[in-house]
């Protein structure tokens, strides 16, 4: 063939190959495909559902008020057509989207957003969503059993809800994109009781067809969706009883569509490797940080330049390693994926003379004792070890104790029981996406409490008091150095160096050739696992 065929005939393949890859990409309807679980779901109730494999499921089957930008964390009205929020921060007024209809047909009013709110404030729904909603006006009333209502809810007509808070809260929004918040028909409920979750009725993109418990459920296109176009997918089946690596396999002969628990561990390596998985493998960030936490009311460790020392100390890479490469190195407390991370900020390197020099300028040149404690559960306790000989690089002899989970959280929880928590396994992922999350339970003084998740027991009143700035900081148009304010937060808290952040872990998705959509979609931060209503069939 000379140059000149030679190259016609690779212009020609180039131009088949690019309009096949921009056919597949291009998002069409139709289809049935099959995720598989191992173990069934627990409930699909939204006031109840709170773990990561109904978490999807029950976003593909109600809409809340507020969501988000398919595979981002950007926020959008949803149920609301539009919002408006007053001066002092105090009122969200929401005007609902006309036309929007349950799956039983009937259309959805402002009554249904006060009922559902309600019920899951409700003691008696025992939702564990229901401490979110604590900045409503009467939210301790009801909670309490003295009211039936929430005070801070009205409905002046059938598409407009009004809501008042008893103090201004910047995260408001995002709560309003919870689970918890999603809308429910009271006549639906009330119905099948707490069976509920085993019969939902909502307005979501897909409806429940059919559930024959502990073997497959069903999901049907929702063809009234008021979204346009959405969802592509006809059915969605999910078969219950899959162990991961069988599934796996059949996912490899085109029998399964998406492996819904992922790669097991001991198979990570290998699938990583294989060129058969690599194009169907799919990793994305999640709001996760994992850290070692250090007690700053024990000595030695009340001293800044130790825990300065420590940072240095650990090799966060090897760490890494231990997981399979699972993760990204962590430099803050915030993850990347979190607004408010601040990319600039370089952290503490890994410098394990210069460590050894500032436990000299701290008084401590040949080292100490000292204790960490870690959940008893794989890969933790590897974890701990690599963390243990980091330090004794160092002189730094530290103690592992091993424990049921339940039993670490207890000990973090006392202000002179752990000296150090490796949090693997407890680690941090944020409820919902907003930096506060990460503030007030795990670094904030109010969390510095008996009982308290912030283990380090740090307490840092001018940054508490520029956290309680962040959160009053409501307006549409400040939200951009709202979250300049809590990056400036979480760099100065490293400063007082009250953990050690590790890694920031990755999630891993396994999906079929025949499967499309952005790779974001498939491990979408607040969709968890998967947005089922943006993906396709090719």
């Amino acid at each position: 063939m000379n140059k000149t065929l030679k190259g016609f005939a690779l212009t020609a393949l180039c131009t088949a190959i690019s309009a096949q890859a921009i056919a597949q990409e291009t998002p069409k309807p139709g289809g049935d495909i099959i995720v598989t679980y191992q173990n069934d779901v627990a409930t699909l109730d939204p006031a109840i559902g709170y773990d990561w494999q109904n978490w999807s499921m029950i976003k593909s089957l109600f809409d809340g008020l507020m969501d988000y930008e398919p595979g981002t964390t950007e926020l959008r009205t949803d149920l609301a057509e539009s919002y408006e929020i007053s001066e002092d921060g105090l009122t969200y007024t929401f005007t609902l989207r006309p036309g929007v209809k349950f799956h039983n047909g009937r259309e959805m009013t402002s009554a249904d957003v006060k009922y559902s709110l309600e019920r899951t404030v409700n003691p008696k729904t025992q939702s564990p969503g229901a401490g979110f909603f604590s900045a409503i006006e009467g939210f301790d009333a009801m909670a309490n059993g003295e009211a039936t209502e929430l005070s801070g809810i009205t409905t002046p007509d059938e598409r407009t809800v009004q809501i008042t808070l008893s103090a201004p809260d910047a995260t408001f929004l995002h709560l309003m994109a919870l689970n918890f918040a999603s809308v429910v028909p009271r006549e639906a409920v009330e119905q099948w009781g707490s069976d509920f979750g085993k019969h939902p009725v909502g307005t979501g993109a897909y409806k429940l067809d059919s559930w024959a418990l502990g073997q497959r459920l069903t999901f049907a296109k929702n063809e009234d969706y008021f979204r346009d176009g959405i969802p592509y997918i006809d059915t969605i089946n999910f078969e219950i009883g899959q162990e991961p690596n069988v599934a796996l396999l059949r996912l490899h002969r085109g029998e399964v569509d998406i492996a819904g628990d992922g790669i097991p561990p001991a198979q990570f390596v290998a699938i990583n490797n294989d060129p058969a998985f690599k194009e169907l493998m799919v990793v994305g960030d999640q709001l996760h940080t994992g850290y070692l936490t250090m007690n700053v009311t024990i000595p030695p460790l009340d001293n800044v330049k130790v825990r300065q020392a420590i940072n240095m100390a650990i090799n966060k890479e090897r760490i890494i390693r231990v997981i399979n490469g699972r993760a990204t190195p962590a430099n803050q407390p915030l993850p990347p994926a979190m607004p408010g991370y601040d990319e600039s900020y370089e952290g503490y390197p890994y410098d394990p003379e210069k460590a050894k020099a500032l436990l000299a300028e701290a008084g401590f040149p040949n080292g100490f004792e000292t204790e960490m404690f870690v959940a008893n559960t794989t890969p933790q306790p590897r974890i701990a070890q690599a963390i243990q000989q980091d330090l004794a690089e160092i002189g730094i002899d530290t103690k592992i104790k091993s424990l049921a989970q339940a039993n670490v959280i207890a000990a973090g929880g006392e202000q002179d029981q752990a000296p150090m928590i490796w949090s693997g396994g407890m680690a941090w992922i944020a409820d919902f996406p907003d930096p506060s999350n990460f503030w007030g339970p795990i670094l904030g003084c109010e969390g510095a409490v008996p009982g308290g998740w912030n283990w380090a027991w740090y307490c840092n009143e001018e940054l508490d008091a520029k956290a309680d700035e962040a959160n009053a900081m409501v307006a549409p148009e400040q939200q951009e150095a709202r979250a300049k304010l809590w990056g400036d937060i979480f760099t100065a808290t490293m400063d007082d160096a009250p953990w050690v952040p590790v890694f920031n872990e990755q999630r891993y998705t396994v999906h079929s050739a025949r499967m499309g959509g952005a790779d974001a979609l498939y491990v979408d931060p607040v969709h968890v696992p998967v947005n089922y209503d943006y993906i396709w069939v090719k």
